[in-house]
């Protein structure tokens, strides 16, 4: 399977500039964003896709869209892909606003809020890549699916750090990360 990053957000535009959280919410891609959703859509045009995946954050599914248009597929949403809850960024929309938003997508099984209400550990995304790639091998087509996710997801799936707009294949029946470096040496992250 293919797992792509989001495009550039509202919050990775800030964050880079000044290492700190700038406190928005469940943010929206910008317009490099969009651009890089746009060339992902483009770069993936000749795999085959019959499944996209997308965590329910708004950067997320605007990544997705350009691609799940190209295609006539349906976007499924999925917060088991969605990212490690860490930063303001992490609060998703709640779910009648998703639904407001996207309006063409199915968003019945999703809960209101289904996002963690505290920061989650390590071991906790870890667990959740477990699971995914345990559902994910179990289906006969799982090389076909695109996942639009996140970096802490993606970093826990692959062992590898992608920026916006990148992307990784991945293979759920093989072995998970051994050793997952979850912060860079000399890293500092100032918080609110």
């Amino acid at each position: 399977m293919i797992l792509l990053r989001h495009g550039q957000s509202e919050f990775n535009l800030h964050f880079t500039a000044t290492k700190r959280d700038p406190g928005i919410p469940d943010p929206k891609l910008t317009e490099l964003g969009h651009q890089q959703a746009e060339a992902a859509a483009e770069a993936l045009a000749g795999e085959r896709i019959s499944r996209i995946i997308a965590s329910p954050y708004t950067r997320a599914l605007q990544t997705a869209a350009p691609i799940a248009r190209r295609r006539g597929l349906p976007i499924l949403v999925n917060p088991t892909v969605r990212e490690r809850y860490a930063f303001t960024c992490d609060i998703g929309s709640p779910r009648t606003e998703l639904v407001l938003a996207f309006p063409d997508l199915d968003l019945a099984h999703i809960d209101e809020v289904w996002w963690p209400a505290i920061e989650e550990p390590d071991h906790g995304i870890e667990a959740r890549a477990t699971l995914f790639r345990g559902e994910m091998s179990a289906l006969p087509d799982w090389h076909e699916t695109l996942v639009v996710s996140h970096w802490g997801f993606i970093l826990a799936m692959t062992g590898e750090r992608v920026m916006n707009g990148e992307w990784r294949r991945c293979d759920p029946t093989g072995p998970s990360p051994q050793a997952i470096q979850w912060r860079a040496p000399h890293a500092t992250v100032v918080k609110p």
